[in-house]
């Protein structure tokens, strides 16, 4: 028997189960993002349709994107080392609770005069509504998330999300209760002055849902030629970056306006040095979540230092 030439047969011709799972994998990274989407429009017309709580449905697609990322992260993640371990999932699970109970009652007051301001129905068919609703949401919340960064006391409540040192589903939840409220609000109301009707705030609400989580998920995905429309987990894992001049992209739904303000700095295969703060003393470690959410409210000099 040639055992050289058995040994190559086997190594040339993987066991028919590896090869399912590599072909699962493959259809995984092409079908994830658009299986999402397909749920979101379904869920989204169901629950205008028949007159679901639209709340109710934010939340169960909120928590419904979040373990189904945190499922693909398993199967085919971008980095297996940016994984959380057990005692990071206790800290983004306290971080989620806080952003959904603290930033709903926070958020009440703007949700009432949404609901003043927002007409019952569009003078426009909402599937030609909601395409122009995504245009003006996605550049209420560039320009918060821009300001964010830009601006010394902003940047002391949205740090707080770029404090952990990895990019996965579950840090998306990591955020300053009022940088929520702030960057929710802002879009939320430019909507609503705008005069779309409530449907269409409700379905670029389930649009940010699922945009939010995917861009943030930890999860081998490439869109290829549509990064120049829509932002993706390639562009947001360099907005996390601790080299600044790769740290743009600061577009959550559509990268339309970083290009058209230049700060698009996505090009194929470009991976961040590292992820994290520039300057890691300048905000306190995630696990020290009060310390973390009286960060902005500390004198100047204790909370110098600034990410840019």
């Amino acid at each position: 028997m040639d055992i050289s030439y058995d040994c190559d047969t086997a190594l040339a011709s993987p066991a028919p189960r590896a090869r399912a799972i590599s072909a699962a994998r493959a259809v995984g990274r092409i079908a994830a993002y658009p299986a999402l989407v397909v749920a979101m429009v379904v869920v989204g017309v169901a629950a205008l349709r028949y007159g679901w709580n639209l709340g109710a449905v934010n939340f169960a697609f909120l928590v419904g994107s979040l373990t189904y990322f945190a499922i693909l992260e398993r199967l085919i993640p971008y980095e297996p080392a940016w994984h959380p371990s057990l005692r990071e999932w206790r800290w983004y699970g306290i971080y989620f609770l806080l952003t959904v109970l603290g930033g709903g009652l926070a958020q009440l007051p703007i949700m009432a005069l949404v609901g003043v301001v927002a007409v019952p129905q569009g003078w426009l068919p909402l599937w030609v509504e909601v395409p122009f609703a995504v245009l003006l949401g996605s550049l209420a919340s560039y320009v918060m998330h821009r300001l964010g960064h830009t601006n010394a006391w902003l940047w002391r409540l949205h740090g707080v999300h770029h404090v952990p040192d990895k990019v996965n589903v579950g840090n998306n939840g990591v955020n300053h209760i009022f940088d929520i409220v702030l960057a929710q609000g802002a879009v939320q109301l430019a909507l609503a002055f705008a005069g779309f009707s409530e449907p269409a705030v409700f379905a670029i609400g389930l649009f940010v849902i699922v945009q939010g989580y995917f861009i943030h998920a930890n999860i081998d995905v490439r869109i290829g030629w549509l990064n120049h429309v829509f932002s993706s987990p390639e562009q947001h894992r360099l907005h996390h970056s601790t080299d600044l001049a790769e740290a743009g992209n600061f577009g959550s739904d559509l990268s339309i306006w970083d290009q058209l303000f230049g700060t698009f700095t996505w090009r194929s295969g470009r991976r961040p040095a590292a992820v994290g703060l520039h300057n890691p003393k300048s905000f306190p470690p995630t696990g020290e979540i009060v310390a973390s959410l009286l960060h902005p409210w500390r004198s100047r000099a204790a909370a110098r230092g600034a990410r840019g």
